[in-house]
């Protein structure tokens, strides 16, 4: 391992140590488990539409997981890319069964099985990400070790009861993937999809959030929790797009450039249209005789009275 790497893992450490030290503990709340939309609809299962909105995991998951088994269908370069996949389409898939327990009757027991798979498939992700934007390596021999303190963290909770470490596992990928997706050049093309499953994730914790208000405003039909389980479930759907689409970038230039590129063309555009718009403006000569004045000026009269106006309608 490089002298840059020992760093920036030693950095790493050091502040999540001094961070456990200055900030309290945050402990879960039972009223975690109090859902808004608590009705048990058909086949006798409690918390129904809770429960069978986390159907759309598995079939994503299995489906992702399939392609990357079969002959390389996503065309990764590497092994670490294609396990780092192979581990993050497991986490999703799984997260039907983890989740669906949890809510057939929430308490802190269950959660530990509806966040172990979800932690999966977070750290599978980051560790993704390093191998693309990073270092192939790097990423690839962090597969494990992300993995195991995504575990740790559901352990440090259970335990201790204490969130610190788990809110981190889940939220810096949240925050890190966006930002490296605009700001590091991609390997691939259609980096674009990283921002929309980005999209996808926040727009799931704000339903999550707002579960109790959303089931008011719809009228007992649906849940914030529910629609931020189908919401969450179209993050493994872009990014399997992404996986199918995407071929090798060969002018690795990232997003923000592209974008700098796009803003400046269409400011040059816009510039070109308002030079040639004041080219073609003309002066007109108008004249101020009124037409009772025509009616009764002779031709000789209008000869001369032209050429005056024209001399003194020039500049100065």
């Amino acid at each position: 391992m490089g002298r840059a790497k020992v760093i920036a893992w030693g950095a790493a450490i050091v502040a999540f140590v001094v961070l456990m030290i200055v900030t309290p503990a945050i402990p879960q709340s039972e009223e975690y488990h109090d859902f808004a939309d608590q009705r048990e609809l058909f086949f006798g299962i409690p918390n129904t539409l809770n429960v069978i909105s986390n159907i759309p995991f598995f079939f994503v998951g299995l489906v992702g997981l399939v392609l990357c088994l079969r002959g390389n269908y996503f065309r990764l370069s590497s092994q670490g890319e294609l396990w780092g996949w192979i581990c993050f389409f497991v986490g999703v898939a799984a997260v039907a069964f983890g989740s669906s327990y949890y809510h057939l009757k929430p308490d802190d027991a269950r959660l530990v099985w509806d966040r172990l798979p979800m932690t999966i498939a977070f750290t599978s992700i980051m560790a993704i990400f390093i191998i693309e934007r990073v270092d192939e390596k790097t990423g690839a021999t962090s597969i494990l070790p992300l993995i195991m303190a995504g575990i740790l963290s559901i352990l440090y909770w259970r335990f201790f009861d204490d969130l610190r470490p788990y809110a981190l596992i889940q939220f810096v990928p949240c925050i890190a993937i966006p930002v490296m997706a605009i700001i590091i050049p991609p390997m691939y093309t259609h980096t674009s999809y990283w921002l929309w499953a980005a999209g996808f994730y926040l727009l799931a914790k704000v339903e999550e959030a707002a579960d109790k208000p959303i089931y008011k405003w719809t009228h007992h039909i649906v849940s914030g929790h529910t629609l931020k389980h189908l919401c969450a479930a179209m993050v493994p759907v872009f990014l399997t797009l992404m996986l199918a689409k995407r071929t090798i970038q060969p002018d690795k230039t990232s997003l923000l450039q592209q974008w700098r590129v796009y803003w400046i063309s269409v400011r040059e555009r816009r510039f070109k249209a308002g030079t040639v718009e004041s080219l073609n403006c003309e002066y007109t000569v108008v004249s101020t005789t009124t037409p009772e004045e025509i009616s009764t000026t002779t031709p000789e009269e209008i000869s001369t009275t032209i050429p005056e106006e024209r001399n003194s309608s020039s500049p100065q």
